[in-house]
């Protein structure tokens, strides 16, 4: 096992955690000095290579797991949050997290399993999902089988993290920027302290560095679908949260972005407005595609995605599904969209 471990001066670090079977690789953990201790940003996925490459980084950068003083949780996705109760439970350190978020993770651990098949079958039964991609489900739901969610021996957190907070971490100004729209409770992190490498940052130095979760990352685009929630009957509007995000962490400008995953950057302010681009043109195509009258699994079938839709694995297509809704949530709120009368499914067109 090698452990990939970062220097980024001022006292903060990386630790890559692998993510089992997955094609981003790592998840970068951060450890952030403060007087009291350690503390990390996310804890990375629940495995016993993954919680073997954190404790040995932690190690790595001078201390042992037993003294964690504290764990910030930018969002609930289990490459974030997975080890985190190993976490708590090896140094006995806190677990926070936005109180969003935290909702999240005490609805999938009181959950019955059956209740998100329930759900799934319905919302892709809306969708207009063809009946071989309904077939599975229905046998999976009759067996009892039920959909495993991720994340179920995660932590419950016993703090929240509030917007605009400046945390309680002696000897460190570290603010807490509320950025929904991957979740509805992620946050990034902003260390309000002067960049340790001015000849990297320059001028923006004083600006700070950011720890962005998944919400700016350098080359990937974040997944943007539905706030899945099987009680919840409000239609939010993720993708617009999203893009508010966005425009708030560029008029940041932080000197430095550190990313959950792939690698540290500049230019925050450069990333933010190619994101907004991408979405904005993903928009724009996605009203062409509606000039034509298309129920939601049509419009997710027609999409540009990074590989043809015949080759998107079968519980990926469910994904995209929601992502394509995120998309169309948004173009309906923006009046550039709206579902044909009487449709059913419902079957949505551009105005």
């Amino acid at each position: 096992m090698t452990t990939q471990v970062t220097d980024h001066r001022g006292g903060v670090w990386s630790i890559a955690v692998p993510i089992p079977d997955n094609p981003l690789g790592h998840t970068l953990v951060h450890l952030l000095e403060t007087d009291r201790g350690p503390v990390l940003i996310d804890t990375g996925w629940d495995d016993p290579d993954s919680w073997d490459t954190l404790v040995a980084g932690v190690t790595a950068c001078g201390y042992a797991v037993a003294d964690l003083h504290g764990v910030l949780i930018t969002h609930h996705h289990p490459d974030h949050h997975g080890l985190s109760a190993k976490v708590r439970e090896a140094s006995g350190a806190w677990i926070a997290m936005h109180a969003a978020d935290t909702a999240v993770v005490r609805r999938t651990r009181e959950a019955e399993p059956g209740r998100w098949l329930d759900y799934l079958l319905a919302k892709l039964t809306a969708a207009g999902a063809p009946e071989d991609h309904l077939t599975p489900l229905r046998e999976a739901r009759t067996a009892g089988r039920g959909r495993r969610l991720p994340g179920r021996r995660a932590a419950l957190p016993d703090r929240g993290i509030e917007p605009g907070e400046l945390l309680d971490l002696p000897g460190r100004r570290l603010r807490a920027l509320w950025t929904p729209g991957h979740t509805p409770g992620h946050v990034c992190l902003h260390l309000e302290e002067r960049h340790p490498a001015p000849e990297t940052a320059g001028a923006a130095g004083g600006r700070g560095r950011l720890f962005s979760g998944d919400h700016l990352l350098p080359g990937i685009t974040p997944h943007i679908g539905l706030y899945e929630d099987p009680d919840d009957r409000e239609s939010t509007d993720p993708l617009g949260d999203y893009l508010d995000s966005l425009e708030r962490v560029g008029r940041l400008a932080p000197a430095e972005v550190l990313p959950a995953h792939q690698h540290a950057f500049t230019d925050a302010e450069g990333r933010v407005g190619e994101l907004i681009a991408h979405h904005e043109e993903r928009l724009s195509k996605l009203r062409a595609l509606l000039r034509e009258p298309r129920t939601l699994w049509q419009l997710a079938v027609a999409m540009e995605w990074n590989r043809p839709w015949d080759r998107i694995p079968y519980g990926s297509r469910n994904i995209a599904v929601s992502e394509a809704e995120a998309h169309l949530r948004r173009l309906v709120k923006l009046g550039h969209a709206e579902r044909v009368p009487g449709s059913d499914p419902a079957t949505y067109r551009a105005v």
